[in-house]
């Protein structure tokens, strides 16, 4: 799913709205019966409601709402927030139709004035300001927002919660109405994707408002959603024919004196995601542990405690280096002779990326299409720190442009970023994930899936997904508390099955 800036989202209403031959009002109303009928089918049949609406267009919803909701019985009243003179044209006249229904329907909260006598049963609706907003809240209007968020009531946004802007992080002290659920309509926004952000929309619901498609498929993004359409269409299914040797060589690079848990997982997970044949080249240290708890990949070594050199790698299809490494220093060297050599594109993970951090030269001489995949302070000792996670993902799509590689910036949406800077948020995986190894595990599942072919930028899509998707079906069956790496690994199985099955 694509996803609009708020100025591309106001184009593409103003475009279906000519394309289709209707009114701006219409469209409202459009939107309004979507958020009503969510509405209805999530809220008891005796839910009562308070609709907080603003002078804007995103006020003319919450009118719409009110009247809606007032029509299919439920206990409603709206109040207006007066924080301009003037209502737009479509406001005014949803607060005239209301009006004209009953007038206690709707009522007026004139400046500095404020509601606190709002009983905790009652939902509060926030259609007060919209994706409009250029500037933080402030005044009255911040201090109604403020109150409003120290109530109990479970609240809904309409489109965006107040105050939250919808292409940028707002600053630490931003007034923003945070909500338990948001009725966005038609695309995400990005603040919606980003950790200091997402936390005021609450669980997010995209609701199909019917803007034009020909206009969404023709306006160009680099933002978009992964979505299990996408990788459904990446997806190649096995051939009845295909033997070991199709589906690919995968060389797992890692380990270290009591660091051999993390190459472990991603040998598993290498395995899991489809390698023909794995290889784990691993200290000495190791040889034992690899042989015993993963048996169905063959093993390789160097050095005692730490690796020494890397090699064997050149007629394998795919290499992962960096699970558990360490950062010995002859284990330094080996990285930068492995990356002066190889010139296939690789999978780059945690202390490689640490080592490649103090030696930023190799930064530079990366096979072109490699596939980094750090979490956000991995990447900030690569290059540099950003002052908060958006930014960082925009420096990313820089840097991945620089240097010709992908880059998989992990997080609760953990952004795919291609060498083209085209920027795909992932939208499977839960808390329960965060815990230690299932870096390694995501490490393991991409590496497998570049073996069987798949581009760097595909495997990395493909892999991200599939690894959140196993994650969300392993904290189904276990919670998210309880979830560890290597459930994850053991997820992965039906977390294929629901590509089978499209």
């Amino acid at each position: 799913m694509k996803i609009f800036t708020a100025a591309q989202i106001r184009a593409c209403d103003a475009y279906t709205i000519q394309a289709s031959a209707i009114r701006s009002s219409e469209l409202m109303e459009r939107a309004a019966v979507k958020c009503v009928t969510w509405i209805k089918d999530n809220c008891p049949k005796d839910t009562l409601f308070v609709v907080l609406c603003g002078t804007g267009n995103n006020g003319g919803d919450g009118l719409a709402i009110a009247r809606l909701l007032h029509q299919r019985g439920f206990g409603v009243k709206a109040f207006l927030l007066r924080i301009n003179k003037d209502l737009s044209p479509d406001c005014n006249a949803n607060l005239q139709r209301l009006q004209a229904i009953d007038k206690d329907l709707a009522g007026i909260v004139e400046p500095d004035t404020f509601i606190t006598d709002i009983p905790a049963h009652i939902v509060i609706i926030d259609a007060i300001l919209g994706t409009g907003l250029s500037r933080p809240v402030q005044g009255w209007v911040a201090a109604f927002i403020n109150q409003v968020n120290l109530l109990p009531n479970k609240k809904i946004a309409i489109d965006i919660p107040s105050g939250l802007p919808a292409d940028i992080i707002p600053d630490k002290e931003a007034v923003v109405l945070r909500a338990q659920h948001t009725l966005s309509f038609q695309f995400y926004k990005r603040t919606f994707l980003h950790a200091e952000s997402g936390s005021f929309a609450g669980d997010i619901h995209i609701l199909d408002i019917g803007l034009d498609k020909t206009f969404i498929s023709a306006t160009p993004t680099q933002f978009k959603t992964i979505d299990p359409e996408d990788v459904a269409a990446i997806y190649r299914p096995r051939s009845p024919f295909a033997h070991k040797g199709t589906y690919g060589s995968a060389l797992l690079v890692g380990g270290s004196y009591g660091k051999m848990g993390a190459i472990t997982l991603s040998s598993k997970a290498a395995l899991r995601a489809g390698a023909g044949l794995v290889t784990a080249l691993v200290p000495a240290c190791g040889y034992e542990v690899l042989q015993t708890a993963v048996p169905e990949a063959m093993c390789m070594t160097s050095g005692e405690r730490a690796l020494e050199k890397i090699d064997g790698w050149e007629n394998k299809n795919a290499i992962g280096i960096g699970p558990g490494m360490g950062t010995d220093v002859k284990t330094a060297h080996a990285l930068a002779a492995f990356i002066d050599s190889c010139k296939k594109p690789i999978i780059v993970d945690a202390d490689a990326l640490n080592i490649i951090a103090t030696q930023q030269e190799l930064l530079g001489k990366l096979p072109k299409g490699s596939v980094l995949t750090p979490h956000p302070k991995e990447f900030a000792r690569l290059f540099g720190e950003n002052t908060n996670s958006m930014i960082q993902v925009d420096h990313a799509r820089i840097q991945a442009m620089r240097y010709n590689i992908n880059i998989v910036l992990k997080g609760h949406h953990t952004a795919v970023i291609t060498t083209e800077g085209d920027c795909w948020y992932n939208m499977t995986g839960n808390a329960g994930m965060a815990t230690g190894g299932t870096g390694d595990v995501l490490t393991g599942i991409i590496t497998g899936l570049l073996a069987q072919g798949y581009e760097p930028h595909t495997a990395a899509m493909m892999g991200v997904y599939l690894h959140g998707l196993a994650g969300d079906l392993a904290a189904k069956d276990r919670s998210q508390e309880s979830l560890v790496a290597g459930d994850i690994i053991e997820c992965l199985g039906k977390a294929f099955l629901t590509l089978t099955v499209r």
